[in-house]
């Protein structure tokens, strides 16, 4: 969950010359800005560096990344037309910049030795619509359900559009060496179950069956989507990710065949080191023994965190967490 950010000094040093736009679109950059992390902690995975609109570009729709309000779009999408004078994403080339970043990505963990894989990550098309439709990040989301109530044909091609859009994106990371994908609908905790259902299962389930055909994990994360789970359950994908306002055994429960992933509140690691060890301990028991837990946060790293107490979080997971390997498991 956001592995480099604002808590790390390496990651603050590109900051001082480089905007946030220009990292994620700047393969280079964001190869480094994804290595930080790993050079420093002994995670299992690397993490494209990137942001969930990067992909719209390709639509012809302009944003900018503002400090301290994230993704600004130039023009909010308020009706048909606007949806209409969308360029289809026909040109894979618009968005070779973050492919190739994948690419780097997966040269410098090989020539580091280190035998991790490669996430991708794309924002599931709720969340991607609702930025396009309000304009940046909201609280209350009212002309994204305004559209959708009042023109839920356009909203339909908005999805429809939007779906397209991230499978492509899917398909040339996992082609340029992704080897899983996780789909972030951090928004999708605002709509109730029925909307949800009417007007966001399916474009998301498109997704989960393209990564399905492409043969690699797929995660599916979003936030305050407790009264969600068994609809995005239901929209396939291998790993379901919550935060923290549900207990993962109820996850579980309510996700049958799926892993699980979480779910640490990330202001835990702002608290005393004795209250961060408590709160992971909460969480790998109610993990439980069963295999298929990820440990994560059940949202980014907040900044001010100490790097202290990540290491601190990723040593103590380690050595709670270890257990004998079966045959079985060596063998696959």
């Amino acid at each position: 969950m956001r592995q480099a950010g604002r808590y790390l000094p390496e990651y603050r040093e590109i900051r001082k010359t480089r905007s946030l736009a220009e990292i994620c679109e700047t393969p280079e950059l964001a190869c480094e800005a994804a290595m930080q992390p790993i050079r420093r902690f002994d995670l299992d995975a690397a993490i494209l560096f990137s942001d969930l609109l990067v992909p719209v570009r390709a639509l012809g729709a302009e944003f900018e990344i503002v400090e301290g309000r994230g993704p600004v779009v130039a023009r909010p999408i308020r009706d048909r037309d606007a949806v209409r004078s969308l360029k289809p994403p026909s040109d894979p080339r618009s968005l070779d910049f973050a492919f190739e970043a994948v690419r780097l990505l997966a040269g410098a963990l090989a020539a580091s030795g280190r035998r991790v894989p490669v996430i991708g990550f794309a924002g599931a098309p709720f969340t991607i619509a609702s930025y396009l439709i309000e304009g940046g990040a909201t609280r209350d989301f009212l002309q994204t359900r305004s559209l959708m109530h009042h023109d839920p044909v356009a909203f339909a091609d908005l999805m429809q559009r939007l779906s397209d859009l991230v499978i492509q994106y899917v398909e040339g990371q996992v082609r340029a060496g992704a080897q899983a994908i996780q789909i972030f609908d951090s928004w999708a905790g605002c709509l109730s179950p029925s909307d949800y259902k009417r007007h966001v299962l399916e474009p998301t389930r498109r997704i989960f069956a393209a990564g399905g055909r492409m043969g690699v994990p797929m995660i599916h994360f979003g936030t305050t989507t407790s009264g969600l789970l068994e609809l995005m359950a239901f929209c396939g994908g291998d790993v379901q990710s919550v935060d923290w306002r549900i207990p993962l055994s109820a996850a579980r429960a309510r996700c049958p065949g799926r892993a699980v992933q979480g779910n640490l509140d990330p202001a835990a690691l702002l608290a005393p080191q004795p209250v961060l060890e408590r709160m992971i301990d909460e969480v790998l028991a109610e993990a439980g023994s069963e295999p298929g837990h990820i440990f994560n946060l059940g949202h980014g790293v907040l900044p001010g965190t100490p790097v202290d107490n990540v290491a601190l979080l990723i040593r103590s997971v380690r050595e709670k967490s270890r257990r004998p390997v079966s045959e079985t498991e060596r063998q696959s």
